[in-house]
């Protein structure tokens, strides 16, 4: 929540800095950013309602809770960089290849980009060091946890941030190039490449959200624990199917058959069942556990771990 709202604040103060600056300059390059800063204000909003509604907790009605909510406003938040931010900034751009060069002073813009350099870096180390710690818990290195991490809003301000970035240094290349050649199309060209900058992190963005939304698998480090502490109960014989399925930022859905120890009667399988799931639904990653007994003489088979194949 904290990364968010740091995220907020400064967006929100660079898009009104940045419109005015490109009011009075009318540059391509100062627009795109402009754009690009509202586009990641509108986002961080979305983004603080998607962490709120994720924790509304289970009801009778959704008995797995609200999780998934958290990737539909992150793909809205993402539509948002998408339509607002690349194509206001592509458009913009093109529009302005052929325009004749305008007197003007860019020492404002030059001042307000750095300091946009400065609050953008503030908000995008906050992300990097909740990226770090992500990483170093899941004993995996930062790229792949930044990719693989069911938390939609840590993703998005990370990616926007270092977009942000990027971002900057891609217009100030624009307007020192069109200052030194006299050739605004070099300003112009600074806006396309912001475009396609944020176009890019977008569809990402979009791609992973889907993803955990039609039912992205648990890590492999979360399944494989899941799998050994059922194997370790002197109650389980085996474990004949198991499936791990995100509904949420750090929650997963729970579906496996085993079979128990012994031959005992319906009644007292049952029961030994219902203990098993609750000692699982402790844990606060699983939302819901349901396990049920495996068919007599079938053989293992095992699936649901993102890496897992059947059988392993």
């Amino acid at each position: 929540m904290l990364t968010v709202v740091i995220a907020l604040s400064a967006n929100t103060a660079l898009a009104v800095l940045k419109t005015i600056v490109a009011m009075l300059t009318g540059s391509a390059s100062m627009v795109a950013e402009a754009a690009h800063s509202w586009a990641d204000a509108g986002n961080e909003v979305f983004l603080l309602v998607a962490e709120r509604r994720a924790e509304k907790p289970a009801d009778a009605t959704h008995p797995l809770g609200f999780g998934r909510e958290a990737y539909v406003w992150s793909m809205i938040a993402a539509f948002g960089l998408f339509g607002v931010g690349a194509a206001v900034s592509v458009w913009h751009g093109i529009s302005s290849l052929t325009a004749e060069e305008a007197e003007a002073d860019y020492l404002w813009a030059y001042l307000v980009l750095g300091a946009a350099f400065v609050l953008e870096g503030i908000s995008f180390f906050q992300a990097r060091r909740e990226v770090r710690k992500g990483a170093r818990k899941a004993d995996v290195s930062r790229a792949k946890f930044l990719d693989r991490t069911s938390n939609p809003t840590l993703r998005a301000v990370f990616f926007e941030d270092a977009a942000a970035l990027l971002g900057i240094i891609i217009a100030v290349t624009g307007l020192a190039l069109h200052q030194v050649t006299h050739q605004p199309v070099w300003d112009a060209i600074g806006s396309i490449l912001v475009g396609l900058l944020l176009g890019f992190v977008a569809l990402y963005l979009l791609r992973r959200n889907m993803e955990f939304l039609v039912g992205q698998v648990a890590d492999p480090a979360a399944y494989e624990t899941v799998l050994g502490w059922l194997r370790e109960r002197p109650e389980v014989e085996s474990v004949n199917t198991l499936h791990l399925e995100y509904v949420g930022p750090g929650k997963v859905f729970l579906v496996g058959s085993v079979d128990l120890v012994g031959d005992d009667p319906e009644s007292e399988a049952a029961e030994e069942l219902q203990r098993l799931e609750d000692h699982l639904e402790q844990r606060h990653d699983i939302a819901r556990a349901v396990l049920s007994l495996a068919a007599p003489g079938r053989p293992p088979y095992i699936t649901g771990g993102a890496g897992n194949n059947p059988g392993s």
